[in-house]
């Protein structure tokens, strides 16, 4: 990417910011539904099938995992309502990189992303939750869970170009669904069926689950590869479609 095109996205993500300050209440709400979620697993619901040793050591790596598989709706939306209200065609007018407006809007929802980690990670430490793998590994796990929510927020923005208005953005979006849920986030594979637990071990989000619950642990990085193999390669097949779509959609 030129330093024309970073300039450009750079004044996007500026523009998808200062929406922050005008939207405190959704800032919070995103901040506090996956804290809701952990706390509700975690103590309401329990669960843990098949886990050994503390549920909360297992199930926190899986709550950030799937946060960082949901909450997509946000900027689902707001690319939607860019191209329905003309805000695209507007910069499209001015001597802008192609592209700059997507790559903003992303670059807003990494941030955020960084910011949910941080605050579930603090709760978690709070319920007794501990990183015991070492800085290095803990920054790898970090690094993970941020990777495969760039890969699932171009999948998201993808599907919302598709949708192309905000108001079918929350029955497109249901198609991540099956992502979150049939993993091993909330319970261990070795606790469903055959068949099932085969389907879960290969879901993109328990590879991330599993590899950020071995660093985390200090039980080794030898899970780490797949958890980098598949966002990659969500990311090569997804990211070209969005810019193509996007580019299509706001001539």
């Amino acid at each position: 990417m030129t330093a024309y095109a970073l300039t450009d996205s750079w004044t996007m993500t500026r523009r998808e910011l200062a929406h922050w300050a005008r939207q405190p209440v959704q800032v919070v709400f995103n901040l506090v539904f996956p804290v809701m979620l952990l706390l509700m697993f975690g103590y309401l619901i329990g669960g843990g099938r098949g886990v050994q040793g503390s549920y909360v050591d297992y199930l926190l790596p899986g709550m950030l995992a799937l946060t960082m598989a949901f909450g997509l709706e946000g900027t689902m939306i707001a690319v939607t309502q860019d191209l329905n209200k003309g805000v695209v065609d507007r910069f499209r007018s001015m001597p802008m990189a192609n592209g700059a407006v997507l790559v903003g809007r992303s670059a807003a929802d990494m941030l955020q992303s960084a910011l949910t980690l941080c605050v579930l990670m603090g709760v978690g430490y709070g319920l007794g939750w501990r990183a015991d793998g070492g800085l290095g590994a803990f920054l790898g796990a970090v690094g993970l869970l941020l990777l495969f929510r760039f890969a699932m927020l171009w999948i998201g923005i993808h599907l919302a170009l598709v949708a192309g208005k905000p108001e079918l953005v929350q029955s497109v979006q249901i198609l991540v669904w099956p992502i979150g849920f049939l993993s091993n986030a909330l319970a261990s594979p070795e606790s469903m069926p055959g068949w099932l637990g085969t389907v879960v071990e290969w879901n993109p989000m328990s590879q991330t689950a599993t590899a950020v619950r071995d660093l985390f642990g200090g039980t080794g990085a030898q899970t780490v590869g797949a958890a980098i193999v598949w966002p990659l390669v969500l990311l090569a097949v997804f990211f070209p479609l969005a810019v193509r779509r996007f580019s299509r959609l706001s001539r």
